[in-house]
């Protein structure tokens, strides 16, 4: 009996693996009768076994290279922060070391397959689906078809394949070193102490100039220093901690300065697994050679190409609130339009204006009231308190003029939010460390500047030929030649080109949400739930 249950684990090939399969198990038939029988839940398994004659992918003679590279993979997973519970590699050691019969075979073999559809699908386009956890999340997922991950699963490349699924970039392999240091971290105390002090001038006490060194030395930003004083070395080191943190580095630790110090580890843990996750629903994505990349807590709009940032400027983003918040989504720009005419959104019309047109019927004189036919109308002639904002029949239109709300160009991906990059008067706005003042729209600090580097590419004298449009004073439309892929992101962790990572502020929840459907879809964070 003994050389019997031998024989039939090394005809299953388990010893390769060093799993265990229990004794009692006809040598003759195997996981392949089983599964003639199997109840199938999952009608895309059930076609895929049926095509292949019912032969097996991990429990027959032969399958012991994919199996293993199945479970290594799987054992790996709560390094990427994915639910390791769709895939448990130690549970299914154990059901390999316990199965007695051949249906409990087949049963291993469906629960093989189906973690590895979980696992490709986790892994390559994200756990969740971002627009149920936060409707400002519009990005669309390319999910993999499942009959894919099965043909994968024959190849003989298959090992390969599944470390293909790991979003490539060199950020998600930062941010998951940042991952495994944060929960090491963690579990040890965090950063320490938190700074007590309102603010910390050069000439602060010297206890909580002590702990200010000490906070920076905790988040990597000052060598061991012993020193007791607001010196040069602290300035600089608070310099490079707000340079990476989004503050304007005038070394002055104030109360936004003390807010970013003062996250905790565990804050910045919640972000990198919330940003690994947004990586992910990316993963299958083709962002373009040259992309446009705005991250809102960021507030920065970036050029790439090949990688590389070779243009970037200061952005205005939507301000705080459910109907003006920037939505995140990707879309391609086809053109711009020099000299826009603003066509105000129908909420802020009646939300905003009709209130102080009931008050001052020549309120906001600057924009023309427009009847249901597009006809302008005098307003000396509308009752508008006989209207509500359900009730109200006009439209209001801003010509190209000086002061229009959308400056001197607008940059054009077209799409149903009617969301888009534009030039703004209000200048003053983008000296701000928080810049979230729009209705939802982007406001570029250089809106020239982005539209000459877009235009060098189709012409040798870019300014000559957005000047060419901008002197008539008339709205016009400037076609890209090589339309650009914009990319609106939001992540609050993020490594800078030396790979240092940087921290932004949830200005709008949303990574707050996306940690708790996280937590909630099974993930487990060192530290914080496990």
């Amino acid at each position: 009996m003994q050389s019997g249950a031998v024989n039939r684990r090394a005809a299953l090939g388990l010893m390769s693996t060093g799993l265990a399969l229990g004794a009692g198990i006809s040598p003759a038939f195997g996981a392949l009768n089983a599964l003639t029988t199997v109840q199938f839940d999952d009608p895309v398994i059930e076609k895929f076994y049926s095509a292949r004659g019912f032969a097996t992918l991990w429990t027959g003679q032969g399958d012991g290279a994919r199996r293993k590279a199945a479970l290594q993979v799987f054992d790996r997973a709560s390094d990427h922060g994915l639910p390791v519970a769709r895939y448990d590699a130690k549970a299914l050691r154990q059901a390999f070391g316990s199965a007695q019969t051949e249906a409990d075979l087949g049963r291993l073999e469906v629960a093989m397959t189906t973690a590895l559809l979980a696992y490709a699908r986790d892994m390559s386009s994200g756990v969740l689906t971002p627009i149920k956890v936060d409707d400002g999340i519009q990005r669309k997922i390319l999910r993999p078809d499942p009959e894919a991950i099965l043909a994968q699963a024959e190849a003989p490349d298959f090992a390969a394949w599944l470390k293909s699924l790991v979003p490539s970039t060199p950020v998600y392999s930062r941010l998951m070193a940042e991952k495994i240091a944060l929960e090491e971290l963690v579990t040890k105390g965090g950063y320490g102490p938190a700074l007590t002090a309102e603010e910390i001038k050069p000439e602060a006490s010297t206890a909580d100039i002590i702990a200010l060194r000490d906070r920076l030395i905790a988040l990597g930003y000052l060598d061991r220093s012993f020193s007791q004083t607001f010196d040069a070395s602290l300035q600089a080191a608070v310099q490079r901690f707000q340079l990476n943190n989004g503050i304007s580095p005038d070394g002055v630790v104030g109360k936004g300065t003390l807010a970013s110090l003062n996250a905790s580890a565990e804050d910045h843990l919640k972000s990198v697994v919330v940003a690994l996750e947004r990586l992910r629903w990316m993963g299958n994505v083709d962002l373009g050679a040259r992309h446009i990349w705005v991250n809102q807590p960021d507030f920065m709009v970036k050029v790439f190409d090949e990688g590389d940032v070779t243009f970037e400027s200061r952005v205005v983003i939507g301000k705080i609130g459910r109907d003006t918040q920037s939505p995140e989504f990707s879309d391609v720009m086809e053109f711009l339009v020099v000299n826009p005419t603003w066509s105000v959104p129908r909420s802020i019309v009646v939300n905003e204006y009709l209130p102080q047109f009931q008050e001052d019927p020549l309120a906001e004189s600057q924009l023309q009231l427009l009847d249901p036919d597009g006809q302008i109308v005098d307003r000396t002639t509308v009752d508008f308190a006989a209207f509500t904002p359900e009730t109200f029949p006009y439209a209001l239109r801003q010509p190209p003029e000086e002061g229009n709300a959308l400056g001197k160009v607008k940059f054009m991906f077209p799409n149903s939010h009617n969301i888009y990059l534009h030039d703004t008067p209000t200048k003053s706005l983008f000296a701000k460390d928080v810049r979230a003042f729009s209705h939802g729209c982007i406001r570029v600090g250089s809106p020239f500047d982005l539209a000459y580097f877009l235009l060098a590419r189709q012409s040798d004298n870019p300014k000559g030929l957005f000047a060419t449009y901008l002197n008539t004073g008339v709205e016009s439309v400037l076609t890209l030649d090589q339309p650009v892929p914009v990319h609106l992101v939001y992540f609050t962790a993020w490594p800078d080109e030396q790979g240092h990572m940087g921290y932004r502020r949830d200005i709008y929840a949303r990574d707050k949400k996306l940690f708790a459907a996280l937590m909630e879809a099974g993930v487990a964070v060192a530290g914080i739930n496990s």
